[in-house]
């Protein structure tokens, strides 16, 4: 199969798993415990006519499924509507928090790929040594160490200790150079794990690669070490750390929640956590759909890319 009839394939596959993701989404509003009404009303005495235009103006009146379509309507169209507790609207809430959550994401990517391949690469190249040693025991401690309790620790001791971080985020512009500073102790706080496991990861995919046929045939006609490691063993090494790799993109949005809460980062984890504790449901089926559509759309990057590396998975 070709790598453009494979590439639509997986999107046709993707489209019915989008809409399904949509409807659970929209569910949860409505599978939590008590009225969505008395929750918009706040749970105080009000007239009956009132709960009724609360329903009307939320299409809460409507049956179940056109509720949904109607809800779908919109979010196609990337209105959520407004937010009954802020009275802002959603996509506007959403589109302030979110390059802030984009900009640590990528950043932790980023510092979880450059420390986690090439300590990988070294930990199996010098297996046995102490280099590889060195990076197994940081690896194991780098998956083991909770992010809430990194973060708290960092903020301890260059923030509260030695005081070269602030403790809350600058009032600055998002790409100025003291709002990027500050960024340093989130982004090694959300990257360190997705690091520790690329790098466990990297050193057992070369090591297997090391060991095949094909590396001593390269050794034996002559090529230099670094020859066959970059040339030959890196690029059949990478297929399993490209899937995983784009997989920690889920990670890194699940684990944002919590690093944005612990350094006070004004991201869309924040703006969830918040509006779960204010049941403020369209903001929590807008955040929850973007985040679930992101991590599809990152597996089926990954596909893609797994596909133009590796052209057997293709048949």
């Amino acid at each position: 199969m070709s790598l453009s009839r494979y590439i639509l394939k997986r999107v046709l596959v993707t489209i019915p798993v989008l809409f399904g993701v949509s409807a659970i989404t929209f569910s949860f509003i409505h599978i939590a415990p008590g009225d969505p009404v008395d929750m918009i009303a706040g749970f105080g005495d009000v007239d009956e006519e009132v709960l009724d235009g609360i329903r009307e103006d939320y299409n809460l009146h409507l049956p179940l499924w056109e509720q949904y379509l109607l809800w779908l309507q919109d979010a196609l169209l990337l209105d959520f509507g407004e937010s009954p507790i802020t009275g802002r609207d959603v996509g506007a809430s959403i589109a302030a928090r979110l390059p802030h959550t984009i900009l640590l994401g990528v950043s932790a990517w980023v510092l979880a790929l450059g420390i986690g391949i090439p300590t990988g690469i070294i930990a199996a190249v010098k297996q046995g040594e102490t280099a590889d040693e060195v990076s197994r025991i940081a690896a194991l401690a780098g998956i083991a160490t909770p992010n809430f309790w990194l973060g708290l620790v960092l903020l301890w001791i260059f923030s509260v200790h030695f005081g070269w971080f602030s403790v809350i985020p600058p009032d600055a512009p998002l790409l100025s150079f003291s709002t990027l500073w500050f960024m340093i102790l989130p982004t090694i706080t959300l990257g360190t794990a997705s690091a520790a496991l690329i790098t466990r990861l990297m050193r057992s995919s070369m090591l297997q690669e090391l060991n095949k046929d094909y590396v001593r045939t390269a050794r034996a006609k002559g090529l230099r070490e670094r020859t066959v490691i970059l040339k030959h063993v890196l690029r059949n090494s990478l297929i399993a750390v490209v899937t995983v790799a784009g997989l920690q993109i889920a990670f890194l949005i699940d684990g944002a929640v919590v690093v944005e809460e612990v350094f006070a980062w004004p991201g869309m984890g924040r703006l969830l956590v918040g509006a779960i504790f204010e049941r403020d449901f369209p903001i929590i089926q807008a955040g929850v759909l973007l985040i679930a559509v992101t991590i599809i759309v990152a597996n089926l990057i990954v596909d893609i890319i797994y596909s133009y590396l590796d052209p057997r998975i293709r048949y």
